[in-house]
């Protein structure tokens, strides 16, 4: 029996995992629905999965935060004490995350042992490169967008799908949050051409 995975990301109306310019945290859109509903989502034992760049990022955002700074709301913390394994063929080691593990190898083989042996879902959230190609092994089970109403056309960074191979997607949830913010959940099967 293997577990859930999940494809956890943010994105933009028009794609995009992240935006430069004078775009904050959320695209400066998060309210007291998406944030009380992430730490719901957090609150269930899970283990996280990351990249090595990723899981840098996250390492050097929190490490730069403050308290009470947005990179430190509570189901970030949450997320940080969760345990987590991080593939990498760079890392020794996952200083600065209290429950980390690294994993070298392929990440395929890594995650799909991982979803064998786990006893609690898989949850990533970003590592956008690791889940594009865990995707097209058939291992990623969930793939939850959340939408941000915004498009970065000029300044967006990082296209989430780009590059991925083609899905045919099925809506299993979603919801609205805060007005604006779309969390849409989907079941991916490979689109497989006649």
């Amino acid at each position: 029996m293997t577990v859930i995975y999940t494809f956890d990301v943010f994105t933009s109306l028009d794609g995009f995992a992240v935006a430069g310019g004078d775009w904050t945290g959320y695209w400066g859109k998060q309210g007291p629905e998406l944030l009380d509903h992430r730490l719901a989502l957090y609150e269930e034992d899970q283990r996280m999965v990351f990249g090595a760049r990723t899981y840098r990022l996250f390492a050097q955002m929190l490490a730069a935060s403050t308290e009470g700074s947005e990179v430190r709301d509570p189901w970030v913390t949450r997320m940080r004490a969760l345990p987590a394994t991080i593939v990498s063929s760079t890392l020794d080691a996952a200083p600065d995350w209290p429950d980390a593990t690294v994993e070298r190898g392929d990440a395929v083989d890594v995650i799909g042992r991982l979803k064998e042996k786990s006893e609690v879902p898989l949850r990533s959230h970003g590592s956008l490169s690791l889940n594009r190609a865990l995707m097209s092994a058939g291992l990623v089970d969930r793939v939850q967008v959340t939408v941000f109403p915004v498009i970065t056309g000029k300044t967006g960074l990082q296209p989430v799908f780009q590059g991925a191979d083609d899905f045919d997607l099925e809506l299993i949830g979603q919801r609205t949050l805060d007005r604006d913010i779309q969390e849409l959940v989907y079941r991916p099967t490979l689109h497989l051409q006649p």
